[in-house]
């Protein structure tokens, strides 16, 4: 019998689309903690959805109801975190820019005039990009001539080959981004994924990218609101495959050449992003994943 396709290869990633619309939702916010800048994200969500979040209460509905307790949060304070070392890259002048899994991940448009340079790639599946273009053709939504989309299958294919065929230049300072990605591929994909960052990043290229955490097995007390985003992720057929442990990521960016910048879980990002200026906490954001930040040395 012939194995059935993950539905990622068939289908648009349900993941993608509940961040395009977390990001839609946070942009409609009056809470400040809540806020958020994607206004791209909010203009390719479907009409019917924008008018809805002009209701009252329609935010607050959505992060009580919409996701898994505290993933809400979480998208919104990855993106935060995302964005500041986004904008750090095009202001430093890095030649290049890859974004694995990029979904519908509206960097390129929203810090295009930022951008002196950077060449920018976005890797995911082709049904996605395709989805991806025609809403931004048909929402008029111009693509920054900075901007290189690359189709690619990363359980399958080969990541140096169609990046080089796009024109990505090996050597030079790149920053890599792969967020909401590493958990989805196997660990084989993610090796060989880590491998090339190695082998084709210039001196003091940079990587960012969040993961979920290795203790989830049979521990999912230990974790704010693990339950409900593992019954969500399965029932979505996007199973995760790839963990890390809580003492491991430095080891692992290592491997790899990369050194540990920066690693934050979620009781650090509720401080960061989530607290008033007393310091109290005013939400919790679901435990199950981890944000790291890494430069290359090797």
């Amino acid at each position: 019998m012939r194995k059935a396709r993950p539905r990622i290869e068939t289908k648009t990633s349900r993941t993608a689309q509940y961040t395009c619309l977390s990001r839609a939702v946070s942009y409609r916010e009056r809470r400040e903690a809540y806020k958020g800048p994607d206004q791209i994200a909010y203009r390719l969500i479907p009409g019917v959805i924008r008018l809805l979040l002009h209701l009252p209460g329609a935010t607050k509905f959505f992060g009580r109801f919409g996701a898994p307790r505290g993933i809400y949060e979480y998208v919104i304070a990855r993106t935060r975190f995302i964005d500041a070392r986004f904008e750090k890259a095009l202001k430093e002048g890095f030649r290049q820019a890859v974004i694995f899994g990029a979904g519908f991940d509206s960097r390129a448009q929203r810090f295009d005039r930022l951008n002196r340079g950077t060449r920018i790639f976005e890797l995911d599946t082709s049904i996605i990009q395709e989805e991806k273009r025609k809403a931004l053709e048909d929402r008029g939504i111009a693509t920054p001539r900075s901007l290189v989309f690359v189709a690619l299958n990363f359980n399958q294919e080969s990541l140096a080959g169609k990046l080089a065929q796009a024109g990505y230049e090996a050597g030079q300072r790149t920053f890599f981004l792969l967020e909401g990605v590493t958990m989805y591929l196997t660990p084989e994909a993610v090796g060989r994924t880590f491998r090339f960052l190695q082998e084709t990043a210039g001196p003091s290229s940079r990587v960012v990218f969040d993961f979920v955490w290795a203790g989830l097995a049979g521990q999912e007390d230990r974790y704010y609101g693990a339950g409900d985003i593992l019954k969500r992720v399965n029932k979505a057929g996007e199973t995760w495959n790839f963990f890390l442990e809580e003492d491991g990521v430095g080891k692992f960016l290592e491997e790899y050449g990369f050194g540990l910048e920066e690693l934050c879980d979620a009781r650090e990002l509720e401080k960061r992003y989530f607290s008033d200026p007393g310091g109290r906490v005013l939400a919790r954001m679901n435990g199950t994943h981890g944000l790291a930040a890494g430069i290359k040395t090797g």
